[in-house]
């Protein structure tokens, strides 16, 4: 068979002086080895002068990717030659006849001149020559139609672009009738019998890879495995399995060394980057041997979880840096906070109150002197040592030590809070006790690694028989040397000890790096863990991926020739046998092991990277695992490449998800606020950690918002923040609840992951869907990750492992929610971020999907799903058509409101008329009042005629409107009876809503009712008149309209219609009727609430009362704080300005007599100075209010006249409860006359005016 592989054109070979040892006699490019494609790359990069134009790099490994897609594609093709016979010779005829003959061999022998294969190239065959030729029996034609079809394969694959240069063909496009002949191909193969595992056509089948995978080399080669290999007859690309995995390792591998060049820090891993995507092959390639009976090497990695404990799943952690936080704690409380046991219990409440049930101490171990002296004489005077370079496993005693640990310990767990501490084992400090009492126990050598390195500096040793120095340049920033001197004074011995690394960037210059090939060394550790277990029940292991046998290996023991190591250490190599004879098990197997036998209740949580999230869960036995592509992928928007983080941990083992430890921040990272913001983006995405699979981690700061970073070294913060007040309140709105539901996300047992899909059939990759359940409970979560709007249905989860039969599955949104499939189940669910209820048709979810809508960085969180059959009146189903998908507060509510249909639109009706009515007195009263000011002039006999006929016709308007009132009220008596099922008069109703009415009217009127008022009532209507604002005014005449509803009641009391408004939803329409006539939202339901108090209790009662009654008191916003009972001020004059309104109405209505009237007016105004005079001395508190208030005197009798705005009565002794005490010199009680008979004159009787010319108050 003839050998094949990508090829480069004849000008692109120019350019880059390509070798002819890389190309195969038909002219492709041939990959012996990653040599080769490394060669060519360098070749490419160097032409491109990279130094100058970074940004036109080539990667080695991705071209060897290409090569591969090419020679499975050719694979692909002789396979499809094979099986169909002459096909290629058909295929050339129809060309030659739809195309023309002349046209096809110009567009051939154009093609070998631009791609030319080898013999061609060199001169020695002629264009020609070759064409007619042969290989291996096989015509030269049919072999360059063939891969003219696969050079234009390469140029529409858009993965490919960035390599477009090498295998261009636009001279072909211009030139000669290559497009013609290419679609004519595509017709001609699609005419012919499908082919391949999906019976396609052969154009689609080679087209597969990239439009299922079109930004991304190595997700095409991950196609091809999964779809390709292991396949029945003869498509069966399993023999490429092993070069491809290679290849993709290589990619991987490229990736990983690129990312971490460009990281500041080094250490553990910690990114500024996006890390690549993790691929799990290792159980594929065992299910390709299984396949296909052929052995393919693989390393190991055999499923070793560690149990969960009941707790560990709904762990939610938070860091706490904590030097700073007992200083920010001490500013907080007022009062210094220092050691671990003085941390106040509120703020352990708060911390459960938000969700918190793991606690994360960073830096409470005793730390290296030797650290803290090098920061200040490097300057940095204000630090302390870090907290990753230690001196011992004690709690230092500067934070109270191991007592204080363990008295904070008890009052935590007294509230579900686990405490967690962090362990560094890879290193210790320099001048730890084990570097004193056994330097035998690091990595070291007898002499300096490089003759050059120099120690002449400080002894940084607190221990007078061994000094310690690091190198001389460290200290002018010439140089990081990879060891540190230490020098025995008893001894004389001299060891050179190096510095804890990883690799990434420079060795940490205050650390001594552990050799683990020791026995005794991974004995001692084990006990210092296991030690620490019995402190703390988390513990977060720093960098433990330098601890996994083969980056320890690569590191520190590389096997020969191995370049990516510590330097210096090439020379200390040993062969992987050698190597696994002195460290024979994975360390963290051993620990993990061993903390499960000796303390069981420990979750163990790495901080781990290079791509070993899995194999640290699944095969070490981690509880718990760091999943730094959270943060990165999410703050930079890669979301097609976090859904394939999702996607590719599901295909391999769903357990991995659930072990995940997803964060917004690490300790030693930009902020969540610096790399999230304070909108909607940090909101998705921190809903996303509180809803997925794992573990959240929340930073120190990050709900307060606070922007600095707190190094390993602060011992306070440097910037005195303050908390963000609103982003703590959003965080206790939308984030808290889903965190205290973490059971219903933690689990992966039923969870998935779902694919978007858009009206034209993409996948809209911005957007983040996926579902769990426990039980009963379901929950659905969407997330736009993107400053773009998105749209899509979702129906159909993305493929995971089953366990249970070792294979993809795929399943459906209504099993993700267990949706009974029934014309008559209704699906009922709440947004728990918005709070609003939806109702869908469960057949239309299951048979449809569930269409999403969200705008930039929006996102829902559906809850509480419910399953309702419908009733007989089709109630859920009128409803489900009227809402058409709109969320409300309350399904239930909007069906009962549905139901109050009739009786709503009555009591709109109602008051629309009421309206209507008002404003027609209103203009009348104007008018009045105009004609008043007329009739003073003289006018003309006509004139006068005309303003009689005005104020007949006015007259006749006022009647109609009336009985229209009339004819509403009726209306809605009858709407209530029929709701209310009672039998009350519609015209009773009618005529008692009319007087109220005109109750309403006398209140507005005022002060103008009375004639020459006397001095204390004149003061009295005043004050009145100054708060009837229009809106009080429309209250008010919603008031009246409720308090004649009382005779619906049984009892015929207010406190029933205060009821009904709920119950009917009446609050909603009236303060809809306030929105209506001019109020804002907030002023329409504080009116709403004040009628409701009023219903309940229409008269000012005691203060003491008026603070204890429930709905006044939450009016008033009663608190307690500091053992003091608080209330709000300016709801407090609120509410004695809508009392003085009110006690107006109920004067009117309750008072016949003018005398009467005069003095309960006077009253009322005196009742509510002494209140507000008292408001004034009280700073808002209830006691000093109540103290400032006259003290009782003995009971007094009053007049019959009513004095105070409490229940009067006519004709009869007024009983009164005095919110305040009579003063001195009250009226003695006098007997109540009998009321007079009624004038027959129609005039007013008018009393004779007292010596300042006032009357005592009579009515007009």
């Amino acid at each position: 068979m003839p050998e094949f592989s990508f090829h480069i054109s004849r000008a692109a070979r120019a350019k880059y002086q390509v070798d002819d040892s890389l190309f195969s006699l038909r002219g492709a490019v041939v990959f012996a080895n990653f040599y080769s494609a490394r060669l060519l790359a360098q070749k490419i990069n160097q032409a491109r002068d990279i130094v100058r134009n970074p940004d036109q790099a080539v990667q080695a490994g991705e071209l060897n990717a290409l090569g591969l897609i090419h020679e499975i594609l050719h694979f692909i093709l002789q396979q499809y030659r094979q099986q169909r016979g002459g096909v290629m010779a058909q295929a050339i005829a129809t060309l030659n006849a739809q195309v023309g003959a002349d046209a096809v061999e110009t567009t051939l022998q154009k093609f070998v001149d631009e791609f030319p294969p080898l013999p061609v190239y060199r001169g020695e065959q002629t264009i020609l020559e070759y064409l007619n030729g042969s290989s291996d029996n096989i015509p030269n034609r049919e072999i360059v139609v063939q891969e003219m079809v696969l050079v234009w394969l390469q140029n529409q694959n858009p993965a490919a672009a960035p390599f477009k240069e090498l295998f261009d063909d636009s001279a072909l496009l211009r030139q000669t009738a290559y497009p013609v002949i290419l679609q004519n191909l595509r017709g001609f193969f699609a005419a012919q019998e499908v082919f391949g595992p999906d019976r396609q056509t052969l154009f689609d089948v080679l087209r597969a890879p990239f439009m299922q995978a079109q930004g991304s080399l190595s997700a095409q080669l991950d196609f091809m495995l999964y779809r390709w290999s292991a396949l029945a007859g003869r498509f069966d690309v399993s023999r490429f399995v092993a070069r491809v995995l290679s290849g993709l390792q290589m990619i991987q591998e490229e990736q990983k060394f690129l990312w971490q060049q460009t990281q500041p820090f080094g250490g553990g891993g910690f990114t500024a980057t996006t890390p690549p995507v993790p691929v799990f092959h290792r159980e594929f390639v065992k299910h390709v041997d299984a396949a296909t009976g052929k052995e393919i090497w693989f390393e190991p990695e055999p499923e070793q979880f560690s149990m969960d404990l009941d707790w560990m799943p709904n762990l939610v952690l938070l860091a706490k840096s904590t030097y700073v936080w007992l200083d920010q704690l001490s500013k907080k409380y007022g009062r210094a906070i220092t050691t671990l046991d003085a941390i106040p219990d509120e703020e352990l409440d708060e911390l459960r109150q938000r969700g918190i049930t793991g606690l994360w101490f960073i830096g409470v171990w005793e730390r290296s002197k030797a650290s803290a002296k090098i920061k200040h004489a490097l300057g940095n005077t204000g630090a302390i040592a870090s907290a990753y370079s230690l001196y011992d496993y004690e709690i230092a005693q500067e934070i109270g030590g191991t007592d204080a640990l363990n008295q904070l310990k008890e009052r935590a767990w007294k509230r579900g809070i686990r405490l967690a501490s962090d362990m560094v084992p890879n290193h210790t400090g320099i001048d730890s006790r084990w570097v004193m009492e056994h330097p035998e126990w690091f990595i070291q050598s007898s002499v300096p690694p490089y003759p050059a390195y120099q120690f002449s500096g400080a002894d940084l040793s607190s221990d007078p028989r061994v000094t310690v120095q690091i190198e001389d340049h460290y200290w002018d920033k010439a140089d990081a040397a990879v060891v540190f001197k230490r020098y025995d004074h008893q001894t004389g011995d001299t060891r050179y000890i190096y510095h804890g690394n990883d690799g990434t960037s420079f060795p940490w210059n205050d650390t001594a790096q552990l050799n683990y090939l020791l026995p005794q060394v991974r004995e001692q550790v084990i006990q210092t863990i296991l030690r620490v277990a019995r402190l703390t029940p988390v513990i977060r292991f720093d960098a433990a991926m330098t601890l996994a046998k083969k980056h320890y290996e690569r590191l520190w023991f590389p096997t020969p020739g191995e370049t990516n190591t510590i330097p210096s250490r090439g020379e200390y190599a040993m062969t992987k046998a050698e190597f696994d004879a002195a460290m024979p098990e994975e360390f963290w197997r051993e620990v993990v092991d061993r903390v499960a036998a000796e303390a069981p209740d420990t979750l163990l949580l790495a901080e781990a990277f290079w791509l070993m999230e899995g194999y640290f869960v699944r095969t070490l036995g981690m509880h718990r695992v760091y999943n730094s592509a959270f943060m990165h992928m999410l703050r930079d928007e890669k979301n097609l490449e976090y859904r394939l983080v999702i996607k590719n941990t599901l295909e391999f083992d769903p357990e991995v998800l659930k072990r995940y430890v997803n964060f917004m921040n690490n300790p030693d990272e930009r902020t969540a606020v610096d790399q999230f913001g304070k909108g909607d983006k940090y909101f998705g995405v921190c809903v996303m950690m509180a809803t997925m699979p794992g573990l959240p981690m929340f930073g120190h700061g990050q709900i307060e918002g606070f922007t600095e970073r707190y190094g390993m070294e602060f011992k306070s913060a440097m910037l005195d923040e303050t908390p963000d007040a609103w982003l703590m309140e959003r965080h206790a709105r939308e984030i808290y609840p889903l965190l205290h539901r973490r059971y219903l996300f933690a689990g992966v047992e039923s969870f998935l992951l779902y694919d978007v899909y858009k009206s034209d059939g993409a996948v809209e990759e911005n957007v983040f869907a996926y579902s769990n359940r426990v039980g009963n409970q379901a929950a659905l979560v969407a997330y736009n990750n993107s400053f773009t709007e998105a749209h899509g249905v979702i129906q159909m989860s993305a493929a995971f492992r089953d366990k249970t039969q070792d294979e993809l599955v795929q399943r459906t949104l209504a099993d993700g929610l267990n949706l009974r499939d029934d014309e008559n189940t209704f699906v009922i669910f709440r947004d728990a971020i918005r709070s609003n209820e939806f109702i869908r048709s469960a057949r239309d979810l299951i048979q449809n999907g569930l269409d999403l809508a969200l705008g930039a960085y929006k996102y829902v969180v559906y809850l509480d799903f419910r399953q309702v059959q419908d009733t007989p009146d089709r109630a859920y189903a009128r409803l489900h058509d009227r809402l058409h998908g709109r969320g409300v507060s309350s399904i239930e509510g909007a069906r009962r409101e549905m139901n109050l249909e009739p009786l709503h639109k009555a009591f709109r009706e109602l008051v629309k008329e009421i309206r209507e009515i008002g404003q027609e007195r209103a203009e009348r009263a104007e008018k009045a009042e105009k004609a008043e000011k007329a009739e003073r002039a003289e006018r003309a006999e006509k004139a006068e005629r005309a303003e009689r006929a005005e104020r007949a016709e006015r007259a006749e308007k006022a009647e109609r409107a009336e009985a229209g009132l009339k004819e509403r009220a009726a209306a809605f008596a009858r709407a209530v009876n029929a709701w209310n099922e009672t039998n009350v008069d519609e015209n009773a109703f009618a005529q008692a809503l009319t007087e109220a009415l005109q109750n309403v009217a006398q209140v507005n009127a005022l002060p103008t009712a009375f004639k020459r008022p006397a001095k204390k009532l004149r003061v009295a209507l005043e004050g009145l008149q100054s708060r009837l604002d229009q809106t009080t005014r429309d209250g008010l005449t919603a008031f009246a309209l409720a308090r004649t509803m009382e005779i619906f009641a049984p009892e015929k009391n207010g406190t029933q219609v205060a009821t009904w408004l709920d119950e009917w939803q009446l609050g909603g329409l009236i303060g809809e009727a306030l929105r209506d006539a001019g109020a804002d939202e907030a002023r329409a339901w504080q009116i709403v609430s004040l009628i409701r108090i009023a219903l309940q209790h229409p008269h000012l009662q005691a203060a003491e009362t008026l603070f204890a009654q429930t709905d006044t008191a939450r009016f008033l916003n009663v608190n307690k704080f500091n053992d003091v009972v608080w209330f709000n001020k300016e709801s407090f004059e609120t509410l004695l300005n809508w009392y003085a309104v009110v006690g107006a109405f109920q004067i009117l209505r309750e008072a016949k007599s003018p005398r009467a009237r005069s003095a309960a007016f006077v009253k009322q105004h005196e009742t509510l100075q002494i209140l507000r005079a008292a408001h004034e001395q009280s700073e808002y508190q209830v006691e000093k209010l109540l103290a400032a208030l006259p003290k009782p005197q003995k009971k007094q009798s009053v007049r019959a006249e009513p004095t105070l705005p409490v229940r009067v009565k006519t004709g009869v002794k007024a009983k009164t409860k005095n919110l305040v005490p009579k003063t001195r010199g009250a009226a003695k009680k006098q007997t109540a006359a009998k009321p007079k008979a009624k004038a027959k004159t129609t005039h007013t009787r008018r009393r004779k005016p007292n010596a300042r010319g006032a009357s005592d108050g009579n009515t007009k």
